[in-house]
């Protein structure tokens, strides 16, 4: 596999840390995370699609991680206004939202004054410019860029509030 979810997400993620993952899909990250945060912590799960909220619920199951995971339908006008974050992961999913700036803004005020957030686009879809521009929209939200991290056929970043 070319995305491992334990290596890419693994240095940010702690034991019982309160994350949330936005457009999950079908739980490739959801599962892992919430095998990291343990029994004492929580994944939330943001989707607009339902159908990808009850396959992760199953996967998650199987997986033995359900009661460590929160699923959230979200809208096209609000991704979650719930519990703060510790961790935020947006994977190759902000190229596909209307308006990244409301979307970045939304983000920042669930994410807790000392949490993190990875934003991670393809490459195939975005190009370096496009990213850069993504990045300084999260900046207009009030993230700080960390650092560049490294995640196969991606352009990625790590951002603090």
């Amino acid at each position: 596999m070319i995305q491992n979810p334990r290596r890419i997400i693994g240095p940010f993620v702690r034991e019982g840390d309160v994350v949330l993952d936005v457009g999950p899909g079908i739980g490739y990250f959801t599962i892992e995370m919430a095998k990291i945060v343990g029994p004492g912590g929580k994944v939330i799960a943001a989707d607009i699609q339902e159908p990808m909220l009850r396959g992760i619920e199953k996967r998650a199951r199987r997986a033995g991680v359900r009661d460590r995971i929160e699923l959230h339908l979200a809208t096209n006008e609000r991704i979650y206004a719930g519990q703060k974050a510790d961790f935020i992961l947006a994977f190759w999913m902000v190229h596909e939202v209307r308006d990244p700036q409301r979307f970045f803004n939304q983000l920042r005020e669930v994410l807790k004054p000392t949490g993190r957030f990875l934003l991670a686009e393809p490459k195939l879809h975005v190009s370096s410019e496009q990213f850069y521009a993504l990045i300084d929209g999260a900046g207009q939200a009030g993230f700080f860029q960390s650092a560049s991290v490294s995640v196969p056929l991606s352009h990625a970043a790590l951002f603090f509030a």
